[in-house]
């Protein structure tokens, strides 16, 4: 399995609502949709946002997130695009919803359209 090739599932309850937010918001291309699921690319890997209906029942925690390489700059770009960073009880965050885990690393979480938790991360090097 460590050579076959990742693919990310995301649930939504509205295709065209959340295909909206992965493909203008957050800037992945699509490359293949139809009444199941839409699939984006994402740096390489392939991410299916998969249709759920009423089924769905967001999680509390994180299902999806990047490594950026400019935390800062892309959490200001969602933000321009409408996008709310989440505050976590019991963490310590910045004015941006920052908070920078114990092995230094920088964090920010976000909610698409269905309410899943994404989040942004820079790991130090």
């Amino acid at each position: 399995m460590s050579l076959a090739t990742p693919v990310g599932f995301v649930p939504s309850s509205d295709l065209d609502r959340s295909r909206r937010f992965y493909e203008e918001v957050l800037g992945l291309p699509v490359i293949e949709a139809d009444s199941f699921a839409v699939v984006f690319q994402a740096a390489g890997i392939v991410v299916r946002l998969t249709y759920v209906g009423d089924q769905l029942r967001p999680q509390p925690f994180t299902v999806f997130g990047w490594e950026v390489s400019d935390l800062r700059a892309e959490i200001a770009d969602l933000v321009g695009k409408g996008v709310e960073f989440l505050r976590v009880d019991g963490l310590e965050q910045d004015e941006t919803g920052v908070w920078t885990a114990p092995n230094g690393a920088l964090i920010a979480w976000f909610k698409d359209r269905d309410g899943n938790t994404l989040s942004l991360s820079r790991h130090p090097e």
